[in-house]
């Protein structure tokens, strides 16, 4: 029997978990069942690392396929066709894991989509992004239906009239007609066969990344007892504040939270600033292989779009990230005014010799 992690010990339902981790680590049923069992382990208290130590499911692999079978139970309750729910019961968590931004009834369009073309993971990524930029026209454009193959033909329309290379522009043309789903829709395309005018694409603008350099740029927080005259309960009413790395954030009791910024320029004129923390590779633009987290600095009282910055929106219930090249039709919450790395330190113990930072 495997030992139960420290942080599922008292449980009361540690008696299914052996059984769990039984059937993870001997990869019995389908990969729609792990992620099931996973999620189950997860809600039993076992972090993603007693998992991987006691099935062999690295963490990125519990990820992908515990939000997977999300997506594929989303398509069923949405009526997704014999075909696809069979075809996906038993491949293809890689590929619904990029449906995850979507509604049910989008996913459930998306996976019929990816299904009868046969789509990759790559491709599946566009095509999850094409189907969700395309949700948000609150009129439909000209020629293009209220379908997934048509939003994905939408999406191909306009980078192919955008782009001065012939060769990409055949492709995008070949491709949206691949997926274009109207006839208005293949109609659209077809004219830019003749039609090589070239509309314009603005560029979209750089993030507002800045890195803590200096130790003076990482403040610590001190709590404030109050004013004299004070009484010793006062002193012992105060929290014990633990720093949380690497940006030092505090908690006290309930749920909020404070975090230590250096007061730079934008951040005096920031009249209502709240904090984001996620990781890199959920800022849009971002090429970088490395992931690392980053905190997110929002003005939630700058909600007018302009085409020079980068807003967070509502994506389906979630807090997401998007630059707008046109204004958008859907509300904006917030601009984000900066984006601060963590600083690099080589080995974090030296600062914290006196005597080593001396010499």
């Amino acid at each position: 029997m495997t030992d139960l992690p420290p942080n599922a010990q008292n449980s009361d339902n540690n008696d299914v978990a052996p059984e769990l981790l039984r059937k993870l680590r001997q990869k019995q049923g389908t990969w729609v069942e792990w992620g099931v069992a996973i999620a189950q382990l997860q809600k039993l208290g076992y972090d993603p690392q007693a998992i991987f130590e006691a099935t062999g499911f690295e963490q990125v692999q519990q990820n992908q396929v515990v939000v997977g079978a999300q997506v594929y139970n989303s398509i069923e309750k949405a009526g997704a066709s014999v075909a696809v729910r069979s075809h996906y019961s038993t491949r293809g968590s890689d590929v619904l894991y990029e449906l995850r931004l979507l509604t049910q009834e989008e996913r459930a369009g998306a996976a019929e989509l990816t299904f009868q073309h046969k789509i990759d993971v790559d491709e599946a990524r566009e095509v999850a992004k094409a189907i969700k930029d395309f949700s948000r026209f609150r009129t439909l454009p000209e020629g293009f239906e209220n379908h997934p193959g048509d939003a994905v033909a939408y999406q191909c329309w306009k980078l192919a009239r955008q782009n001065s290379d012939l060769q990409e522009r055949s492709r995008l043309i070949a491709k949206g007609l691949r997926f274009a789903h109207s006839q208005t829709a293949r109609k659209q395309i077809e004219q830019l066969l003749t039609d090589f005018t070239l509309v314009p694409k603005r560029p979209a603008p750089i993030l507002p990344f800045y890195r803590l350099e200096s130790e003076e740029e990482l403040p610590r927080l001190v709590p404030v007892v109050g004013e004299l005259p004070l009484a010793p309960k006062d002193l012992q009413a105060v929290p014990l504040i633990e720093e949380i790395e690497p940006f030092r954030m505090v908690k006290f009791a309930g749920e909020q939270a404070w975090v230590p910024l250096p007061g730079w320029q934008v951040l005096l004129n920031a009249e209502d600033p709240v904090v984001i923390l996620c990781k890199s590779d959920r800022l849009p633009n971002q090429t970088q292989n490395l992931s690392q987290p980053v905190l997110v600095v929002i003005n939630r009282q700058e909600r007018e779009w302009d085409a020079s910055s980068y807003f967070v929106v509502d994506n389906s219930g979630e807090l997401d990230f998007q630059w707008f090249e046109t204004a958008p039709e859907i509300p904006l919450l917030g601009k984000i005014i900066l984006i601060v790395r963590p600083k690099k330190i080589l080995d974090e113990n030296v600062t914290k010799d006196v005597w080593q930072i001396d010499e």
